[in-house]
């Protein structure tokens, strides 16, 4: 990729317009392959892990046709009508079946899970019955096939239980574990790598001069990455200085994706864009949305490279609609479309259109249902708003003031990231 390519359609570069935010996340994903590395684990290593190839069933799940319920197993054309009588001949556990064949007249008493013996098709369950001795009386009528599990009824042998691009999940170790899978095949870690930029940025446990501010975004997208399972990479605070941005982005080089945060607005001095063009390239995309217009997007040697904005709500918001799609992407998944839902707002809200507004609010519920509750501020330096939110409100471009009561769309931060979640 290189930065005429980028340039091409427009929306790049300081003076070009704003690319649109949906057209933003389609150029960057276009951009972005799997990981190349594979790996073989073992299936509990294997978990938030992606699938690198599919996974078919070593055998039948349930692996022999078996009971649904405790009662007795019985054949369906000895009771056609309520009241039968049939005589008990055995029993039938999990793990211990019968292993004599169920005649005409007989039952055999099984329990949920057991194998279903040989000569019966139903089982009726023991509160439709009475028992005296050996001889069992039915209430009901029974049709074949009733409270049975037939084998394979969950999965077939040979059929394929998850396709390569799956994460996996705590309830997909349970299946793969029952398919007989003992360890799979997974996409390698993608190794990203962070730094803060900024003569004004001082680490957490120092002393705090006057001017200077401490660095909240490494900690935040720390919190992000690691939610995504990812290698993650520090790379600390890198001060405005060319020499000491050119060493921090040949350092870079080796890693899958590099994310930096500031540095990437029109101030004088910005040093990060003249800094990456040394050893990769950009395309510095003006997106249409707020928070978080300036974000850089390219790559540093063969890493993804994304410049994020300073301003820590700027940044989370630019992560959470670009920089996490491309992720998981880049971990070999395909990433989910937003979950997103019209609710009222209990506030007015205050926008101008002509771009993309995502603004910060609670979900509430009350007698009239759900609604979503605004903040009063939302600028966005305002980091706590992000904290004590739940959601993010997302205005279109056309859209302008809205009255308290008036629908308008939500994304809720607890959302599917992977396909399949």
């Amino acid at each position: 990729m290189n930065p005429s390519a980028l340039k091409a359609g427009g929306g790049c570069g300081h003076d070009g317009p704003a690319l649109p935010l949906e057209q933003a996340r389609e150029r960057i994903l276009e951009q972005v392959d799997a990981v190349a590395g594979r790996e073989r684990l073992n299936l509990r290593d294997a978990l938030g892990r992606v699938l690198a190839e599919p996974v078919s069933a070593a055998i039948d799940v349930p692996n022999h046709t078996n009971s649904a319920m405790d009662g007795y197993a019985v054949r369906a054309a000895d009771l056609a009508e309520p009241g039968g009588q049939l005589r008990e001949v055995g029993e039938s556990f999990a793990g211990h079946p019968f292993d004599g064949e169920v005649g005409s007249g007989e039952c055999v008493r099984i329990m949920t899970g057991a194998v279903l013996p040989a000569g019966a098709d139903s089982v009726v369950m023991q509160e439709r019955t009475e028992r005296d001795r050996d001889r069992v009386r039915f209430m009901e009528a029974c049709k074949s096939g009733a409270n049975v599990r037939a084998a394979g009824e969950d999965v077939a042998c040979g059929q394929t239980v998850f396709e390569a691009g799956r994460r996996i999940g705590s309830a997909d170790l349970g299946v793969l574990a029952s398919v007989g899978a003992a360890e799979v095949a997974v996409f390698s870690r993608a190794r990203v790598a962070f730094f803060s930029t900024g003569d004004e940025i001082v680490p957490v446990g120092e002393p705090l001069p006057p001017g200077k501010i401490h660095d909240s975004n490494r900690h935040t997208l720390f919190g992000l990455l690691s939610e995504l399972g990812v290698e993650i990479h520090d790379l600390g605070i890198v001060p405005d200085v060319p020499e000491a941005l050119d060493d921090a982005f040949r350092r870079a080089c080796e890693f899958d994706a590099v994310l930096t945060t500031g540095g990437v607005s029109v101030g004088a001095a910005d040093y990060v864009l003249e800094a990456l063009e040394k050893v990769g390239s950009v395309g510095f995309w003006q997106v249409a949305m707020k928070p978080g217009r300036p974000l850089a997007f390219g790559r540093l040697g063969k890493a993804l490279f994304f410049g994020l904005p300073g301003n820590p709500v700027s940044a989370m918001v630019t992560f959470i609609q670009l920089v996490r799609p491309a992720l998981v992407k880049l971990a070999g998944a395909r990433p989910a479309a937003a979950l997103a839902f019209e609710i009222p707002t209990r506030r007015p809200i205050r926008k101008k259109a002509g771009r993309r507004e995502f603004q910060r609010g609670r979900l509430v519920s009350n007698e009239h249902g759900l609604a979503v509750e605004p903040f009063g501020h939302q600028g966005s330096g305002v980091l706590r708003s992000m904290s004590e939110a739940n959601c993010l409100i997302n205005l279109s471009p056309d859209q302008g003031n809205v009255e308290a009561g008036a629908p308008v769309t939500v994304e809720p931060f607890a959302q599917p990231v992977w396909n399949g979640d």
